[in-house]
């Protein structure tokens, strides 16, 4: 029996090595480049693409964190891969994408079912319904009879159809593989409300002919958290996506920002910070990263908040609400550096 357990022991090191030898992680580094989730068309504030074929939004700008912390620079060393909503557990689970950062909402069926490993949050928002003012609509339960547009392959599909059933409403809803199609097929008036995210949203009204035409209807269909999702089982590729988010929410809370991050490294202000910024050793070997990673990151797309107001609150006015840090209300706060 003790030779039997001292077999089992040495087994099991051996496959939590073997473990941990497959971590995506060394993947992406031995290839040189990041295989980072993009969209099927336009998720305006997230994902979207301009004139120049050049992404943009908040998520790319994660990628592109991303990217920098494990190669110094994004440029040469990301690639943005074009999945709609279905695909991207097939795509990260077939090694076709290295990291899902597509506004994806932590749910218990994805969690459990699926084999997918969630990194703490870096969005929290709600669903609502937008509606052609001229209808008159107040509440969603003034829609009952008629017709919502909505993404396929979302969380956002199973909200609405959850939120309907519990409260007794009968609509027609009509499903599209792309934002742009439900956002397109609204606009032309095939159904009377569309139900989104908030933020894409309210800026999808925003860049209406006239937005006064279409009314945010009030009820919160749902709160979702959104965050970045490797596969399971893989702990040090996750630690690096939790370690790259705390140390954005990180360099907001100290001030740190794409401007100044030179003359705050070459100056630092506490022994912590020099650590943050790989002044001296401490804040990457642990993680499989160089230790100016942060250093790095920060001056490829700036701290938290910059990203935020980038892609989202300058082109689209909306305000930041619980994603700011904790010192102004907001639910983020980055982890303890020691």
């Amino acid at each position: 029996m003790k030779r039997a357990a001292v077999w089992l022991a040495a087994l099991g090191m051996l496959a939590a090595g073997s473990v941990q030898a497959e971590s995506r992680l060394d993947t992406v580094k031995e290839r040189g480049s990041l295989l980072c989730s993009g969209h099927n068309g336009s998720y305006l504030g997230f994902a979207e693409v301009d004139d120049k074929g050049e992404w943009k939004g908040l998520d790319i700008d994660l990628c592109r964190a991303l990217a920098a912390s494990l190669f110094g620079k994004a440029e040469g060393h990301l690639e943005i891969v074009p999945i709609s909503w279905a695909q991207r557990w097939p795509a990260l689970q077939s090694g076709d994408i290295d990291v899902v950062i597509k506004l994806s909402g932590w749910t218990f069926s994805r969690d459990t079912e699926l084999n997918l490993a969630y990194s703490r949050p870096y969005f929290v928002g709600g669903f609502h319904i937008m509606s052609h003012a001229e209808l008159g609509a107040e509440k969603v339960a003034d829609l009952d009879g008629g017709s919502i547009c909505v993404p396929a392959g979302t969380s956002t599909e199973r909200i609405l159809a959850a939120y309907l059933e519990k409260n007794g409403i009968e609509a027609e809803v009509i499903v599209f593989e792309k934002g742009d199609e439900v956002r397109a097929a609204y606009f032309n008036k095939r159904c009377d409300g569309m139900i989104l995210f908030g933020p894409p949203l309210a800026a999808a009204r925003a860049q209406a002919d006239n937005p006064d035409d279409h009314v945010i209807l009030p009820d919160v269909l749902a709160l979702e958290p959104e965050g970045i999702i490797v596969r399971e089982g893989d702990a040090a590729w996750l630690d690096v996506q939790n370690w790259m988010l705390s140390a954005l929410w990180y360099a907001e809370l100290n001030g740190i920002t794409q401007a100044n991050v030179d003359e705050v490294r070459a100056d630092p202000a506490s022994a912590e910070v020099g650590k943050f910024l790989g002044v001296t050793p401490g804040f990457g070997e642990s993680l499989g990263l160089p230790d100016d990673w942060a250093f790095n990151m920060i001056k490829e797309v700036g701290n938290y908040g910059e990203i935020f107001d980038r892609n989202i609150g300058e082109p689209y006015k909306l305000p930041r609400a619980m994603n700011h840090l904790y010192t102004n209300g907001g639910v983020f706060y980055p982890m303890i550096i020691d």
